[in-house]
């Protein structure tokens, strides 16, 4: 689609203040602002994906119908903690071209090992994308290659032989692509996060004027877990909204297992996915969720 308008020898179709407008040879005029349709065409507005993980897509069928925990530390961790730059490139190559098919045109990384190879696959794809990389600095389940990473490696400006901290990804890649590209700063989960990585990761974003990417409150036990380490009153939300973490530029993916005051006290950014949780056999409740926020 062009910036303006884009022409086909049976109709015509305009942009104009946001809104799409299509003349088709009848010349009747279908205006809703979203989907036009123009005889065996439909013309839609770009979908926005709120939580991909491009790395994953040469995972398929490797670790279904497990729960997340077995998921996450036997079958996922020790498969991205072996990927190279040049197969998450392949990967997220793959995976964009599913999302253009799907009509996507817009996604959010929620958080792979390479992320010069998402942006080397964005910028060919043409799409769209806010890429973040998975940061975790303590916690059980990580394989050998991640557990040496300290919190400075994750955050600071600082250079590893083998690790590139989130602001130097962010002075690296954030705003390239003619602006498609934005550098995002991740968190995986809670459970594999200290609390000066989620206050400096906080901090970190505010600089830099943009969004953070997190799993949260994704299975019971993630609740159960930060009520006990870290004394909070429910969960991952009461906990996030205790140290100011819940702020207009977060983006919190899934957001499955919260109560009526968490759901109160999210005035922000929820990427909900049931389909994925229903992968790792799970029984969710989307009635909380209708009429809110959450997207």
């Amino acid at each position: 689609m062009e910036a303006e308008n884009s022409c086909s020898s049976r109709s015509v179709l305009v942009l104009h203040n946001g809104v799409i407008v299509t003349m088709d040879p009848q010349r009747r005029v279908f205006r809703n602002g979203a989907i036009v349709i123009d005889r065996d065409r439909i013309t839609a507005l770009g979908f926005i994906n709120t939580h991909v993980h491009t790395s994953q897509q040469l995972a398929r069928g490797i670790a279904d119908d497990v729960d997340l925990i077995t998921w996450l530390h036997d079958r996922i961790w020790p498969y991205e903690s072996n990927m190279t730059e040049e197969d998450s490139y392949v990967s997220t190559l793959l995976c964009g071209i599913e999302l253009i098919h799907s009509g996507v045109t817009c996604f959010a990384e929620a958080g792979g090992q390479h992320v010069s190879g998402m942006a080397r696959a964005v910028e060919q794809l043409g799409l769209r994308a806010c890429l973040t990389e998975s940061i975790m600095d303590s916690g059980e389940g990580l394989p050998a290659s991640w557990d040496i990473r300290a919190t400075d490696d994750c955050i600071q400006d600082v250079f590893t032989s083998r690790f590139q901290s989130q602001k130097q990804l962010y002075k690296k890649h954030h705003n390239t692509a003619d602006g498609r590209i934005r550098i995002w700063l991740g968190i995986r989960q809670i459970m594999n996060s200290t609390d000066r990585l989620l206050t400096e990761t906080r901090d970190t974003a505010k600089e830099l004027k943009t969004g953070i990417h997190m799993h949260v409150a994704e299975i019971p036990y993630e609740n159960h877990f930060v009520m006990n380490t870290r004394e909070a009153e429910h969960g991952t939300v009461t906990y996030l909204e205790k140290i100011q973490f819940l702020q207009n530029n977060l983006l919190a993916a899934h957001s499955v297992w919260v109560n009526d005051t968490e759901v109160i006290l999210y005035g922000y950014s929820t990427g909900h996915l049931p389909y994925a949780k229903k992968k790792v056999s799970l029984f969710i409740f989307l009635l909380h969720f209708i009429g809110t926020k959450s997207t």
